[in-house]
Order: C-alpha cells, then sequence, then structure tokens
C-alpha cells in the first residue's frame, strides 16, 4: 500500500509542528486565521515561522522553547509554517515588512505593529541559547 506525498509530508512534520504547539503557540493553517489573529491581537503576539531546515530544529524551536521560560511573555503566541501552510505564511510575511520572507524567523509584535524580527540569518548562526536571550531581551522590553 503506497502513501501518497502529501500523506507522507503531514506525518513527517508532525513532530516539527508539535515541538511549538506543546509550548502553547497557536497554529495559524490559512490565511483566513492569520488576517483574524494578527491584526485584532491586543497587546504582544510573538509569531514563529517555522520550517523543516536544520537551524529550525537545532536553534530556533529550541531557542523559542527557553525564551517561554522566561517571566514577562507576550501575551499571544502563533506559529506558521513555512513550505507547508504556504498561504498562511504568505499572509503573515504580509505583517513582518520591510523584512524579506525568511524561514525559520521569529516576529514579535505590539498592538498589530512589528516591534522585533529575527531573520533567518541570525538563526542559523547562533545558538538555542542565543536566541533565547535575543526573545527574552524583546520581551523584558516590549512585555511589560
Amino acid at each position: 500500500m503506497s502513501m501518497s506525498y502529501d500523506q507522507y509530508m503531514r506525518e513527517m512534520i508532525q513532530p516539527m509542528r508539535d515541538e511549538l504547539t506543546i509550548l502553547g503557540i497557536k497554529e495559524l493553517r490559512t490565511p483566513e486565521e492569520v488576517e483574524a489573529a494578527l491584526p485584532n491581537a491586543t497587546g504582544t503576539a510573538l509569531v514563529v515561522v517555522n520550517s523543516v531546515c536544520g537551524c529550525a530544529a537545532g536553534q530556533c524551536r529550541p531557542g523559542v522553547a527557553q525564551a517561554l521560560q522566561n517571566e514577562l511573555l507576550p501575551d499571544q503566541l502563533f506559529t506558521v509554517f513555512a513550505g507547508q501552510d504556504k498561504e498562511a505564511t504568505a499572509k503573515a510575511r504580509e505583517y513582518f515588512a520591510p523584512y524579506a520572507p525568511s524561514s525559520p524567523s521569529i516576529a514579535l509584535m505590539k498592538d498589530g505593529e512589528l516591534v522585533h524580527f529575527i531573520e533567518r540569518h541570525q538563526i542559523e548562526d547562533r545558538s538555542a541559547a542565543e536566541i533565547a536571550a535575543d526573545l527574552t531581551s524583546a520581551f523584558d522590553r516590549f512585555c511589560k
């Protein structure tokens, strides 16, 4: 019995999704979900652009997990999955201007406006602890 490519991909990436959702981060899987969440988010919102790459696995997701141990946290936590939920990711990226699309990446928004952004090149050359420190510094500054 053969498995379809789409089914195979869903099963392969589910653990990557779970690494964030188990932390209480809500997946936004459609453009409509993004549109309902991001511009209407009051207070602070973290948006993680997840991906299948090694730097997402080794640095980004663990860095986010460490940062979420901070005393001050964003009011809302969201994620989109680049390459999988393509339309949702494209819609989320509209809120990250002037930054070019990159995945993984991490955005911190306050009252619907981007206030802090970590691009892929700032993830792939840093440790999870360094990413967590960057995020906790942003949380301490904006999540008061």
